[in-house]
């Protein structure tokens, strides 16, 4: 199976509360932290709602 990395390059600092809990349950704390998911549906609709602070890769 494939597998997403998912890296957060722009602040969550004045983001809308859901955007941060969101990048919080993917790992994503700290800027620049790079996490690696499971591909499925339920993670592509969690990066699909902070794709503005978020950069994805396939691995």
């Amino acid at each position: 199976m494939a597998e997403l990395k998912i890296t957060l390059v722009k602040s969550t600092i004045g983001a809308k509360p859901k955007h941060v809990r969101t990048a919080e349950a993917l790992g994503l704390t700290k800027l620049s932290k790079t996490v690696t998911q499971k591909d499925n549906a339920a993670i592509r609709g969690m990066v699909t709602q902070i794709s503005h602070l978020v950069k994805v890769e396939e691995v």
